[in-house]
């Protein structure tokens, strides 16, 4: 199970790694059922970013893998290909989304959008890192 506490303290980890580079991002938090638990949106960060973070964190629970993973599967001619028109569209298929583990098993996500994909994937493991 992730509690609301989990989903502060994960948050938390990826304002202060968001700082650090000097971007300010989208984070959001969801559970096992890939249902919102948590989202900020840092001063300054895009407004357009809302959605794509919590649909990050939505695609790293539904299918228990990064979106920056499951993009190399996605692209022309892999096996994933086409994945991102599926779930009415909330797939997202680049960087910034990051299963969150217990004991071996995901029981949530983070979602990072404000940056690059770079810049987004590391807030997100940051995020990641201290649950």
């Amino acid at each position: 199970m992730l509690t609301l506490a989990d989903a502060r303290q994960v948050i938390a980890a990826a304002e202060q790694k968001a700082e650090e580079i000097g971007q300010p991002m989208n984070v959001a938090v969801v559970d096992s059922g890939g249902n919102l638990v948590a989202h900020v949106r840092m001063d300054k960060a895009w407004i357009g970013s809302i959605d794509i973070s919590i649909n990050k964190a939505f695609t790293a629970r539904a299918f228990d893998i990064s979106t920056k993973d499951l993009a190399a599967e996605s692209q022309s001619g892999g096996q994933f290909f086409g994945i991102h028109a599926s779930n009415g569209g909330r797939v997202m298929i680049f960087a910034g989304g990051v299963p969150l583990k217990r004991d071996g098993e995901v029981v949530g996500a983070i979602g990072v959008s404000g940056g690059t994909g770079e810049q987004d994937q590391t807030v997100a493991e940051a995020g990641a890192a201290a649950f």
